[in-house]
């Protein structure tokens, strides 16, 4: 892994720009000329295509490093999946939370089916490193069959309990409402890896808002936004 001063060696702007002008793209209802014309009033001239690349370039990164901080999810999960639109087209964005309301993961797929949930739950298994104790479905029967089917694959998969519940899962719906909020100003999605890295950055953000990071592990003394993201990145 790069040291923080690697990460933004070469970069026309302090790393505290870069950092201010990409989160704050992803956790409020700001565009990229929004962000532009912030930044002019305190003497910074930005293009909106630069903020653009910078999330494109910076998001992955930012996850990785917030990561090994991360907390690990509960073990009931509620799982289910919501529509976002990319160049016109519907796809499918795969969530699951744990029974506090914690973020288990996410994946973005191009189609709803048997082969896109094994991927999201064969995805959240690794990234939780456990299998979880039940997991909570709406009726569509190609998740079930998936969780049934990757389950197979696990030694002690018979221990999961599968249920369907549509009272469960309102928490999981409820959930989805403040990803939507922040695609929705976005104004549509132009391209599906693009897409993939914007949302991931969003889902950070969100997790950062539910306390789902060991925050006390950085030693630090202000117990403020940019002095956490450093200590975060700079770990």
């Amino acid at each position: 892994m790069l040291s923080i001063d690697d990460l933004f060696k070469g970069r026309h702007f302090d790393r505290e720009i870069i950092i201010l002008c990409v989160r704050w793209y992803l956790r409020f209802k700001l565009s990229f000329r929004d962000l532009v014309e912030m930044s002019a009033e305190r003497g910074i001239s930005l293009a909106h295509t630069t903020i653009m690349r910078w999330i494109q370039r910076y998001v992955r990164e930012f996850e990785k490093r917030w990561n090994r901080f991360a907390c690990r999810a509960g073990g009931s999960w509620r799982v289910d999946e919501t529509y976002v639109k990319i160049k016109g087209r519907w796809t499918y964005l795969y969530r699951a939370v744990d029974k506090e309301g914690k973020t288990v993961d996410f994946l973005l797929r191009a189609k709803r089916d048997v082969a896109a949930a094994k991927a999201f739950f064969r995805q959240a298994f690794k990234s939780q490193g456990r299998l979880p104790r039940a997991i909570t479905l709406d009726g569509y029967k190609a998740s079930h069959r998936a969780a049934r089917e990757i389950l197979g694959e696990h030694r002690r998969g018979k221990r999961t309990q599968i249920r369907s519940s549509k009272y469960l899962n309102n928490l999981i719906e409820q959930d989805h409402r403040s990803i939507k909020l922040r695609l929705g100003p976005m104004l549509g999605l132009k391209r599906f890896q693009r897409a993939s890295i914007t949302i991931a950055g969003i889902e950070l953000m969100h997790r950062i808002r539910k306390g789902q990071f060991k925050v006390g592990k950085l030693c630090i003394k202000v117990n403020r936004a940019p002095e956490i993201w450093n200590a975060a990145l700079a770990a």
